[in-house]
């Protein structure tokens, strides 16, 4: 086989990887600050996924343009959730937020199977086939815009957290919840924020994910799994480890699809966090704890 070849399959791979990373770099910010495991994530991209596949039949607009307005929502849905439901389970066992997210992620799936159906549903842009020639590297044109949107909102993300007074409030609950209350922060609506941010990470990502793959109802699970193998393989909590592990997946099943069978993707994926739990319990970022 040339090498072109593996070289375009990388390609893909890492451009679809940027789009796992920021759908796992929602889930590792919620956890970060939160300390609350959302066991709903998938299910709340499926939401997103969907919101764009009916406003593209609708009023055929692009994902691509419908991205903030669809994160906004997705906002909007987290915050309310966090503020409404899950702050009442923070200081609860974890089973009892286990159980709550389980059963919010359950209401999700059958929601969206009574309103749209068990069929796949799509979207068709007009550059849904495109492509660009650089040498002998093809890249596909919905990968590029969707990887790259994924840099920007990952960007945008690091850059609030590092240089907004908002940011630093919320690091400053993550690293210490006492001494937050001490200051008089309103810890609550912090949290309340920092879920709706990885809510609206999430339907960012989703809304670059349906123009890669068919959406169904039953797609959520799958893709909350495949979050908790991304964190967990990049370091959980660690927002740089998400998108690492992200990439590292993505190339992973794009070498896998085309060297074994696309049926194996999964299990190369979780041969990687199997490694990564034997050698590097914490994640390749993660740090150790004391």
């Amino acid at each position: 086989m040339p090498a072109e070849v593996y070289l375009n399959v990388a390609v893909g791979g890492v451009l679809a990887g940027l789009v796992y990373g920021l759908m796992a770099l929602g889930l590792s910010v919620i956890f970060g600050v939160v300390r609350v495991v959302n066991f709903a994530h998938g299910e709340m991209m499926t939401i997103a996924m969907y919101l764009a596949v009916v406003l593209f039949s609708a009023f055929h607009l692009d994902p691509l343009l419908m991205l903030v307005p669809i994160s906004a929502v997705l906002f909007v849905f987290g915050y309310a959730l966090q503020a409404g439901v899950i702050n009442r389970f923070i200081t609860r066992p974890e089973h009892s937020q286990f159980l709550l997210l389980v059963a919010i992620a359950i209401i999700m799936v059958n929601v969206l199977l009574i309103i749209f159906g068990p069929d796949a549903q799509n979207v068709q842009t007009s550059y849904s086939y495109d492509s660009f020639q650089i040498g002998a590297l093809i890249v596909d044109a919905t990968k590029l815009y969707a990887g790259c949107a994924a840099i920007v909102v990952a960007a945008a993300l690091f850059a609030f957290f590092r240089y907004t007074t908002l940011g630093t409030a919320i690091r400053a609950c993550a690293d210490n919840y006492t001494g937050a209350l001490v200051v008089g922060l309103d810890v609550h609506r912090l949290y309340a924020l920092t879920f709706g941010l990885g809510a609206a990470c999430v339907g960012a990502a989703g809304v670059m994910l349906v123009l890669i793959v068919d959406v169904t109802p039953a797609l959520g699970p799958a893709y909350t799994l495949l979050a908790f193998v991304i964190v967990i393989t990049g370091g959980l909590g660690s927002m740089p480890g998400a998108l690492l592990g992200g990439v590292l997946i993505g190339f992973t099943e794009a070498m896998a699809g085309l060297l074994f069978t696309p049926s194996a993707k999964s299990m190369f994926a979780f041969a990687i966090l199997v490694l990564v739990l034997l050698f590097r319990p914490q994640g390749i970022m993660g740090k150790r704890a004391a």
